[in-house]
């Protein structure tokens, strides 16, 4: 899996690490501990992801199921005119086995920046 944390200096990080079932059940949009994925003291908020073949997180899809819906807009969808729906295959709004890529910002800071803490990682 990997987490994409975005922090307050506007950067994006990357972290790749092994299933992470302590994130199965949340959903977009909760908070949890940033020391499930090696950033100790640091609070993250879940704000999308994608499956393992790309579809992504929609918020307002209940479930971790994979559905197909009509869209006006979000994301893959372009706005050729108004009025417009596509239908399109988006996976529901909770963490599971299946996601790919989870998308996260940081919500409190720990005491060291992401930077140090991943290169920390990187070390080990």
């Amino acid at each position: 899996m990997k987490i994409t944390v975005g922090d307050s200096n506007g950067q994006t990080h990357q972290i790749e690490t092994e299933e992470k079932p302590q994130l199965y059940g949340k959903q977009i949009g909760e908070e949890f501990d940033g020391g499930i994925v090696g950033l100790e003291g640091y609070t993250l908020k879940i704000t999308g992801g994608t499956d393992r073949q790309g579809f992504p997180m929609r918020e307002s899809i209940e479930g971790a199921e994979r559905q197909r819906i009509l869209l006006e807009n979000g994301s893959g969808i372009r706005e050729d005119e108004d009025g417009v729906r596509r239908r399109k295959s988006v996976r529901g709004n909770t963490v599971s086995g299946e996601i790919e890529q989870l998308n996260t910002v940081v919500i409190e800071e720990g005491s060291k920046s992401v930077d140090e803490l991943l290169n920390e990682e990187d070390e080990k």
